[in-house]
């Protein structure tokens, strides 16, 4: 298992070591001792998985403290274009975005920490996204920011009429009237 930094250093990419053969394949998903080694003691309480198709947009959403969340991700299948923005005001890096190619093929992982608002993009026809989170979901404290602020500037790759959004996500805030991290 490789960890390597992206240019927001608390957002990390983890890339397993996979053993395959005519089998098929194996990879270890997730190692406590090494993830608190090279990222921090993090305890993932609930893991979620969601079935989506293309286009379909999930995020940017993220929870307020005392129910903030971090969060690891991955596609177990297909393929989608997955983004943490960092909404900690007092940041360095503040408003400022990963974006990584997530897919059953490449079997990479993003760590998102507390203090990012999450979104990703399916790109495939189909895709199962998996997320541990070290928070329970609490919808009082569920926030989230409308993925095509021109602030933010993310580059989707695909064109709007493509998009499906739900109808909950189509009322989020642009950056600057949500609620963020200090």
């Amino acid at each position: 298992m490789k960890i390597e930094q992206t240019k927001i250093p608390d957002v990390k990419l983890i890339s397993p070591t996979v053993h395959s053969d005519d089998r098929g394949y194996f990879f270890e998903s997730f190692r406590d001792d090494i993830f608190k080694k090279e990222i921090g003691d993090i305890n993932f309480i609930q893991e979620n998985e969601s079935k989506s198709s293309f286009g379909i947009m999930r995020g940017l959403h993220y929870q307020l403290p005392p129910f903030a969340q971090s969060k690891l991700v991955r596609v177990v299948k297909g393929k989608v274009l997955d983004v943490a923005v960092d909404i900690r005001k007092s940041s360095p890096t503040f408003s400022q975005y990963v974006s990584v190619e997530l897919s059953e093929e490449n079997k990479l992982q993003m760590f998102i920490p507390q203090g990012f608002a999450h979104a990703y993009i399916v790109l495939s026809d189909e895709a199962i996204f998996q997320y541990k989170v070290d928070n329970y979901y609490s919808p009082e404290h569920d926030r989230g920011i409308i993925y095509y602020d021109t602030f933010l500037n993310i580059s989707w790759p695909l064109v709007p009429s493509q998009i499906k959004v739900s109808n909950k996500d189509k009322k989020l805030p642009f950056l600057k009237d949500a609620e963020l991290f200090d």
